[in-house]
């Protein structure tokens, strides 16, 4: 047993620059590199990385504060074991079973598709997908795609490849800031220009692009994509919350619950104490405002403000929130686990 107490562990970003990408995380008091940044993993711990997604290497997050600072996630794990994880399984490979980014869409992604379950099943490369989007900013008449309009056969969508035409075919959704859409494997999708989102996902970087908007020297995936592609009718609405319930100075609403990951908004008052002790590891990333969790028991305190993604281990008793003005997270647990709860 680590003789140092664990703490909320805040996570260093990592950075990817893309074509559509652009500089709109510098509104969450970033200091980017420079270029046109598309992504920045918030969590991340895979072994490796998939060339279609443009990676090939390891990506681990670095840890930033506390004794643990400048080492991964993955040492955390190896080191603390199940009081870092609870009864959290791993993923098959024995990494962190969530991956956390935020994408901004300076212009159209790629319309692309990840690995069905029938697809994963069948390749050892591939492997599936399921993500959920929560729109932190948009422009006006901004939008996302997701899916493809009833009635579309696979001859029709291939057809529509090649002359250029996807769009035509593609479901458009308007989106604002504070809209929630869940997007299981098989969804063909895409997130269109001046959308800024926070994704929580499967592990996974899998992608299957099968139409870039005209652009050129990007590799298309169309066969394999064409074998993923959910062709069925699919509700492209804005997801409905499934619960919400207020609190005399704070709201949490339950936003999506799959086999993979649940996530609920919490929004919190000037004026919001609470422990923030959970039986599973939670993940926070914080949209709006600041705060400090106080660990309490000798741990190292962790402050917090927007565009701040932690993880929070379970068990951390006598700690407290405190917040320094209106402020909201995204809070990702685990069904595979007990679902994590504030004390």
């Amino acid at each position: 047993m680590p003789e140092l107490p664990l703490y909320p562990l805040k996570l260093a970003p990592i950075y990817k620059a893309k074509v559509w990408g652009g500089r709109r995380m510098e509104s969450l008091n970033r200091m980017l590199p420079d270029g046109d940044i598309g992504e920045s993993w918030e969590l991340a711990d895979l072994a490796s990385t998939s060339a279609s997604g443009g990676g090939g290497g390891a990506e681990r997050s670095v840890i930033l504060n506390g004794h643990l600072a400048g080492r991964t996630l993955h040492d955390a794990m190896a080191e603390y074991g199940a009081e870092l994880l609870g009864d959290l399984p791993l993923t098959p490979g024995g990494d962190f079973p969530l991956l956390v980014k935020f994408l901004d869409a300076s212009d159209n992604l790629s319309v692309q598709v990840h690995p069905s379950p029938d697809y994963a099943a069948a390749h050892d490369d591939a492997h599936l997908k399921s993500e959920c989007w929560y729109v932190v900013a948009a422009n006006v008449d901004a939008a996302i795609y997701k899916g493809i309009q009833e009635g579309t056969t696979p001859e029709q969508f291939r057809k529509a490849i090649a002359d250029n035409t996807v769009e035509e075919l593609m479901i458009r959704v308007p989106v604002e800031a504070g809209d929630f859409h869940y997007l299981p494997s098989g969804t063909c999708h895409a997130l269109g220009t001046g959308v800024l989102v926070t994704e929580v996902q499967t592990p996974s970087d899998t992608t299957f692009r099968v139409y870039d908007w005209g652009r050129t020297g990007r590799e298309l995936h169309i066969d394999q994509a064409m074998q993923c592609i959910d062709f069925g009718p699919l509700d492209a609405s804005a997801y409905e919350p499934m619960t919400r319930v207020e609190g005399e100075h704070a709201v949490r609403t339950h936003l999506c619950s799959c086999d993979f990951f649940d996530v609920h908004r919490v929004e919190v008052q000037a004026d919001y104490i609470s422990e923030a002790s959970y039986d599973q590891p939670v993940v926070w990333t914080v949209i709006q405002g600041s705060g400090a969790i106080l660990a309490g028991s000798g741990a190292p305190d962790a402050t917090f403000a927007a565009g701040q993604t932690m993880l929070i281990p379970p068990n951390l008793r006598h700690s407290r929130v405190t917040v320094h003005g209106p402020t909201v997270w995204l809070e990702s647990s685990f069904p595979q686990a007990r679902n994590g709860k504030l004390a």
